[in-house]
Parts: structure tokens; C-alpha cells; sequence
């Protein structure tokens, strides 16, 4: 990962068709240096994870306002265990009820953002994540 960039698929799973959150992450996920890949609304757990893979992404990042979360990540889980993508770090942005966090934390969801949640942290948590010393852009730059 440490010569090329760091790639991250913004997907909006379901029906779900507000994608403005969706929109500002993929915006400051890209401006801090990731390349981001946004697939836009209203997309399949199997066209997620087919995106995911042609795309070979390190990150995943959901967002989710429509309460589904709990019959659309444990899928989208399953497909990219499937896949042998078990690696690729999974985030869920969005309506998330405190006691689902950890039910989405046992299926391997690592992070997990409610509304209001700073675009700084989401990228501090995949570079600390990632085991990213410094952001992407600051890591251009210096070079």
C-alpha cells in the first residue's frame, strides 16, 4: 500500500436514494489523498462487492440512512468473505441505532459513523486503521 494510493469505495446500499453524506465523504475522502471510487445510489450488496473487487479497493465505506443496515451489511459481509476480500476494511456511515453497533462490529464492520461524525475522524480511522503514519495528500506532498 505504501506505493500506491489508498482506494475507497463510497457505496449507497438499498433503497436509500439521500447520498448528500455519501457525497461529502467521498469529497473530503478524496481531498485528504485516497482515491475514492463512488458507485452512487441505490446499489446491490453483489454489485457493491463486484465494484469492490474489479476496483481492488482497500476500504469500503457504506452509508446507510434507510435502516437497513442489519439485512444489507451482513450480505455484503458474507459476498466479500466469499470473495476472499475478508482484508478490506468495512465502514457503515449513516441512521445506525446504538445497539446495532456492536451487532455490526461482530460481522467485521470496523467503523462505524453517525450522523454528524467530522470527515477528519473517518480519515484519521482508516489511516490508523490502515497503518498509515501520515495522510495521503501530506505523503504526496512530501515526496
Amino acid at each position: 500500500m505504501a506505493n500506491r494510493k489508498i482506494r475507497v469505495l463510497v457505496a449507497k446500499p438499498g433503497l436509500d436514494g439521500h447520498d448528500r453524506g455519501a457525497k461529502v465523504v467521498a469529497r473530503a475522502l478524496r481531498d485528504a489523498g485516497f482515491e475514492v471510487i463512488y458507485t452512487g445510489i441505490r446499489q446491490t450488496p453483489e454489485a457493491i462487492v463486484e465494484a469492490a473487487a474489479q476496483e481492488d479497493v482497500d476500504v469500503i465505506g457504506l452509508s446507510i440512512l434507510s435502516g437497513a443496515h442489519m439485512a444489507l451489511v451482513p450480505k455484503i459481509m458474507r459476498l466479500l468473505k466469499e470473495r476472499g476480500m475478508d482484508d478490506v476494511l468495512v465502514l457503515v456511515g449513516g441512521i445506525i441505532p446504538d445497539e446495532d453497533v456492536p451487532k455490526l462490529k461482530a460481522l467485521g464492520v470496523k467503523g462505524v459513523f453517525g450522523p454528524g461524525t467530522l470527515t477528519q475522524d473517518i480519515i484519521d480511522f482508516i489511516c490508523r486503521e490502515l497503518g498509515l503514519e501520515t495522510m495521503p495528500a501530506m505523503a504526496a506532498a512530501q515526496s
